[in-house]
C-alpha cells in the first residue's frame, strides 16, 4: 500500500469514529471538504501544514495519522 493510501485510510478511520462528514472536519480544521476527499482518496500528498491541520481537526496526534507508514 502507497503510504499516501495509508495516510487516507487513517484519516478516514479517525473522521468515521467521530461521526463527521468530510465537510464537517474541513470546517473544523479550515480545509475545503474537496481538500480532505483527496487526501483521503490518496489523489494528494499532504503537507506538514495540513497534517497538523486533520490532527487538531480529529483531536488525534499527528503521528497517530501516519501510522502503518514505512
Amino acid at each position: 500500500m502507497h503510504p499516501g493510501e495509508i495516510f487516507g485510510a487513517n484519516v478516514k478511520r479517525e473522521r468515521e469514529r467521530l461521526k463527521l462528514t468530510q465537510e464537517e472536519l474541513g470546517h473544523s480544521c479550515g480545509l475545503n471538504m474537496t481538500e480532505v476527499s483527496r487526501l483521503e482518496k490518496a489523489r494528494r500528498d499532504p503537507r506538514l501544514g495540513t497534517i497538523v491541520k486533520l490532527a487538531r481537526g480529529l483531536g488525534v496526534p499527528p503521528m497517530q495519522l501516519l501510522t502503518g507508514i514505512p
